[in-house]
This record gives structure tokens, sequence and C-alpha cells, in this order.
């Protein structure tokens, strides 16, 4: 069963599938959306440029019905007259074109963005295999396509009949009105008749597109098995990269070993942690921690703090603060500093002593550790999450 839930498509595409499938011209498209937004367009630019449109064609085709005799009898000034004449209707239908242009390159940026793939511009010959062909006749795509545009030829044809039956009367009564005012009455009906119709299409539109953007998502879902695969892919194997992190800590633990030989004194606890500190005079504003470690780490930097002759000190309360309150390279704590002045004071003591003799220094056994900082102590507010042990 886990196989087989791996093999079905239960994920949301990745961002990185998203992208790819952008790189390759595949994005959620509306043709509804982009076929009503034109048709709005061009009844919208009808309405508010028809009288001037249908002004300058008027006074083209008034002008053009009357010729010069030069222009009778000689073809090249025909062809001038012509053209001209040409000329005048493409500019009269400039801001209608204009209009109709912008909308259809943006209306299809409503849903997808703005996209430009030159790989969906590359010769893809699978789409000639006919057997592809057919089977795309019989799919759920095509399925929707086919009620889709059912419902279109139903919903144009209930309202294109409703549009006729309102202004029937209207219609009959063309036929006794004067030319002029009835070419008008003609155009407003026709007009007016195909802005209803347009509208009805908002309808195919609005289900539409938020049905592509669902059929989008849905096509990209991904399996729970390629989830993975594109994880290793982008982010590398967990195994490798569980590996490095390994090889990370060796590292960091090396580095940190090979400073015991260089600290001042390690505090202990003193079999289950060690801290190692270091304080150089004028150089440190505090006292750092070089190295620190629990059980068999601990026990490495004692080893090596007695090869190296570095002083261990068995302070129990003090090392469980140093080792739960600070990282390797941290100053202490400033609640800590009076117990580590005095245990450094102890150890430039002990120095003293090595090389000149006289009095032994007294072992400090009375360094206050500040309850805040105590891990056993119930008023600490350790946040560390180290599992502690006297």
């Amino acid at each position: 069963m886990a196989e087989g839930s791996d093999q079905e498509k239960t994920e949301s595409a990745s961002p990185r599938r998203l992208e790819q499938a952008r790189e390759e011209g595949d994005i959620p498209r509306s043709r509804e959306l982009v076929t009503c937004a034109v048709l709005l367009a061009a009844g919208a630019g009808f309405w508010i440029t028809g009288d001037g449109l249908v002004l300058g064609i008027n006074q083209l085709l008034t002008a053009g019905m009357s010729f010069d005799r030069n222009e009778i009898f000689d073809f090249n000034l025909l062809l001038i007259r012509l053209g001209v004449d040409l000329v005048k209707v493409l500019i009269a239908f400039i801001p209608l074109a204009a209009l109709l242009f912008i909308v259809a390159l943006a209306s299809p940026m409503l849903i997808g963005g703005l996209l430009f793939s030159g790989k969906a511009l590359m010769p893809n010959f699978g789409r000639l295999n006919p057997l592809k062909g057919i089977g795309n006749m019989f799919s759920a795509r095509s399925g929707v396509e086919l009620i889709k545009a059912i419902l279109k030829t139903v919903l144009v044809g209930v309202v294109a009949w409703m549009v006729v039956i309102s202004d029937i009367e209207s219609m009959l009564a063309l036929g006794v009105q004067p030319v002029k005012s009835g070419s008008a009455q003609l155009a407003s009906l026709l007009l007016s008749g195909f802005m209803a119709i347009v509208c009805s299409l908002i309808v195919i539109a609005l289900i539409d597109a938020p049905y592509q953007i669902w059929s989008y998502a849905n096509k990209l879902k991904m399996t729970r098995e390629e989830v993975r695969q594109e994880s290793k892919e982008s982010d590398g194997d967990p195994h490798v990269k569980g590996r490095i992190r390994q090889l990370q800590r060796e590292m960091a633990k090396r580095r940190m070993m090979s400073e015991v030989p260089t600290a001042d004194v390690v505090v202990t606890n003193p079999t289950h942690y060690a801290v190692a500190l270091k304080y150089a005079d004028g150089k440190m504003r505090a006292p750092k921690v070089v190295a620190k470690g629990a059980d068999a780490v601990a026990a490495k930097i004692r080893e090596l703090a007695k090869e190296n002759n570095v002083p261990l000190l068995e302070a129990p309360p003090l090392a469980r603060a140093l080792y739960t309150h600070t990282d390797l390279g941290d100053e202490i704590p400033e609640g800590l500093y009076t117990a580590v002045a005095e245990v450094l004071a102890y150890v430039f003591q002990l120095r003293t002593y090595a090389k000149h003799g006289g009095l032994r220094p007294a072992i400090p056994d009375q360094l206050e550790i500040p309850a805040d900082l105590d891990p056993l102590n119930p008023a600490s507010k350790s946040s560390s999450g180290k599992g502690l042990s006297q």
C-alpha cells in the first residue's frame, strides 16, 4: 500500500516543477476568457467610436462616387485615388484596431501572467502522432470542451432568441422608416443584440477560468516519489548530506581537541562534563570556551589536559553552567564572571607555586553560581534542552 500511495499524484506541484512547466511554455490559459474579452472590447469600441466610424466611411463612399475626368481616363491617377481612399479607411479603423490589439495581447495574461518560451516554438513531431491525436479526441479534456461548446451554443441561442423577441416590433418597423434613420436604428439594434450575446459569454468565462487554473494545478501534481527525487536532485541525497554533517562534526571535534592544550584550565563535573577555558589578558574581554563535551568527549578532554599539564578543577555546578549556557568560542556569561575569576586566580597562583614554591594555593570549593544559571536549580531558565545529571 505504501508503494501504491507513492505512485498516486497527491502532492501539489513544487516551485521547481512550476518553473520547469513555464520554461516549456506550459501555463494555464482560458480561451473562453480571451474570446469574451476581445468580443466585449469590439462591442465597446463600436459603441464608442461607431458614430465617427460610420460618418467617416459615409464620407469616403460619397466622395468615391464622384470621379474627375482625368482620373477616369488615366489608370495611374485612379490607382492613386483608390490608395488614398484605402488609407483613409484604415485610419478610421485605427482606434478600434488598436483597442482590439491591446486587449488580445493583455487578456491571456489575466491568468498565468506574461510568458515567452523559446521551447514552445520548437517543432514537436510527437504532436503529429495520429494515435495520440485519436486518444486526445476521447480524453477527459475533450469531454469538457464538448460540454463547454454545448453550453455556449445553448446560452447564445437562448439570449439571441430573447433579444429578437424583445426587439421584434422595432425590427418590423424598420421596413417603413426612411433609409437614413432606419439604417441608424438597425445598427443600434444589431450592436445592442451583439453586446447582450457577448455578455452572456461572461458566464462561460467565469466558469472556465477557475476550471483551467484547477486543471493546470491537478495536471502538475506530483507523486511522493517524485517529490523525494526532486529533493535529492535539488538539495542532495539525505544520506550524503548526513555523511557530510558527520564529517563536519568530526572536523569540528578535532579542531576543538587541538585547542585543549592551549587552555588555562579545564573545569569538570567531574566525569559527566568538561569545559576548557582560556583567557588572554588585554586580548580578550572575558574568558572564552575553547572546548566542551560530555561523557566520552569529556573524558578525552580530561586526558588531553593531563597530557599537556593543563590544570583540572572539579567544580560540578560551574561545569554544568558553562556546558549549558555556552557554545564553542563564546565568552562566559556575565553571571559566571566571579566564579571563573576565582578559578583563574587559583590557576595563576598554582603556576607561581610550581615555579617558585611557597605555600600551595587552596582549591576554590565555594564558587557561587547564580540560581538562574544552574541547570539543576528549579529557578534556572535554561533553554538548552540538554539532559543533565549530577
